[in-house]
């Protein structure tokens, strides 16, 4: 899913080609993909884009008139910008949005349709769609920790908590608590003041360096390939390879479709996290920390 510095990036190149332009024409491909009814989808037809904005993971176009558009890619929606007219192809093709210089076009992989565009009016019709999760960026650190710890939850779930913390999900998480140092299943209220002051400053330099690289990677042309599995980090979706920092193989825990990727050294000890799936199948055979894995698997 597209998070913080991908949704930043993708609105930045947008405001170079669809700012103060007038949206001619939305071709909906798919009817699952719109979400509310009133206002209709047509009335932003013949407006003009006035703002774009980031809420959390989405992307808001604020148009004449005081309504929006705002789209949730999901997991797999991404956005291509194409010459006026481009055709929407089905099975991926869902919308494409015609402007004088362009067209905007919304694509979704695979069979579960998940994206999502809402019409809406004005600021309290936005705040129907904002979680509501704190912005770190322009937190400062006594705020980020009441948010923290007001419910005591493990890291990863507060940081993917969309109701906790805006824009941050699987991938980033993982990478923030690589940089903190810190475990992906410690307890927020168990946390002390320098690990609480650890993780703020990791998401601050996460975020913010992921924002530039990723800049510097699009530089004037559009965010074509957005993932959330890039050669360029730490550790999400490098299962089995050698950690920057201490060599030792990243490990993975998978829940749903969700997956957790971490360095055992570096964030918990030496420890293993027990796969849900995979211990209790094992039980007590399951490998604890690193040693007993590699005894293991020398076998």
């Amino acid at each position: 899913m597209p998070e913080l510095p991908d949704i930043v990036v993708y609105i930045e190149a947008l405001e170079k080609r669809i700012l103060h332009q007038t949206l001619d024409q939305v071709r909906l491909v798919s009817p699952f993909l719109l979400r509310t009814a009133d206002p209709p989808l047509r009335a932003v037809e013949g407006k003009r884009v006035r703002e774009l904005r980031r809420i959390g993971k989405r992307i808001a176009i604020g148009m004449e008139d005081e309504l929006w558009l705002v789209l949730h890619l999901m997991i797999a929606g991404r956005l291509h910008w194409r010459d006026r007219g481009v055709k929407v192809a089905r099975p991926h093709g869902l919308a494409a949005f015609d402007f004088p210089n362009g067209s905007l076009l919304l694509t979704e992989a695979g069979s579960k349709k998940r994206a999502s565009l809402h019409v809406l009016r004005g600021e309290d019709g936005l705040k129907k769609v904002d979680p509501g999760g704190l912005e770190v960026l322009s937190a400062n650190l006594k705020t980020f920790s009441a948010a923290l710890t007001k419910e005591n939850h493990t890291l990863k779930r507060s940081l993917t908590d969309p109701r906790t913390f805006s824009g941050i999900g699987n991938a980033y998480s993982d990478e923030i608590l690589f940089e903190a140092k810190l475990s992906p299943v410690q307890l927020t209220q168990k946390m002390k003041p320098e690990e609480i002051e650890r993780l703020y400053k990791a998401i601050r330099a996460t975020l913010s360096r992921w924002v530039e690289m990723l800049r510097e990677q699009t530089g004037d042309g559009f965010p074509e390939k957005v993932t959330a599995f890039r050669p360029e980090m730490a550790v999400h979706g490098r299962f089995k390879e050698p950690c920057i920092r201490c060599g030792a193989p990243i490990q993975r825990i998978r829940y749903a479709d969700n997956e957790t990727n971490y360095c055992a050294n570096c964030q918990l000890g030496g420890r293993l996290l027990a796969d849900r799936g995979l211990s209790r199948l094992m039980r007590e055979d399951w490998p604890r920390t690193l040693d007993e894995l590699e005894a293991l698997t020398a076998k």
